[in-house]
Order: C-alpha cells, then structure tokens, then sequence
C-alpha cells in the first residue's frame, strides 16, 4: 500500500478508497483522513493538487502504520483475503479479524 500510485482517474480513486474503507475500523480518525480524497468523488470534481497529494500520503501511512496492523500469533489459524482485477491484485493476511500485513 506504501507504493500505491497516485490516481488519476475517479476509477483508480475508487480502488483505492475500497481497499482502504473496508479496514476503517482499525484507523483512528479514518473519516478525517479520508474526507479530501472521498470528496473527489462528487461528479466532475476530479482534480489533483498539492493537498490532495498530501492527503493521499497521510492516509496510506495511516493503512500501514504499525499502531494499527496486529502481530501474528502462529498458535492460532490466518486468514487470507484476496482481491483481483485487470490491473493488480491485492491480499490482507488478517488473524482474530486484525490486518497483519498488507499485499499489492
């Protein structure tokens, strides 16, 4: 997720915001963080700039800060979530319903 590219497009936009909203619950603040990026969504309000730029960085280090992914326990079972499409494909490995570690 650290290396996700900017988008481009209210498409790309998208993807990313999906990914990111499905794990909400585990970022403080998540609403607040995403209010710029989600606001780009209104119809023919796609225009990148500088604090949207921000914005972006701010809410992918949130996803991967290490206050927010749990550390693996090997006495008890992973879990595997996986999302493909065209253009990439992701994976979460989660445990006791907590993100671990991240993949895309």
């Amino acid at each position: 997720m650290e290396n996700w590219p900017n988008p481009t497009n209210i498409k790309q936009l998208r993807g990313f915001l999906g990914l990111t909203d499905y794990y909400r619950r585990f970022v403080k603040g998540y609403g607040a963080i995403a209010r710029p990026l989600t606001d780009l969504l209104k119809k023919d309000n796609f225009h990148w700039s500088e604090d949207l730029e921000q914005a972006f960085q701010n809410q992918k280090r949130a996803m991967c800060s290490t206050s927010i992914l749990a550390v693996p326990d090997f006495t008890q079972p992973f879990i595997i979530e996986t999302d493909a499409c065209y253009t990439g494909i992701g994976a979460v490995l989660m445990q006791n319903r907590r993100p671990i570690s991240y993949l895309n």
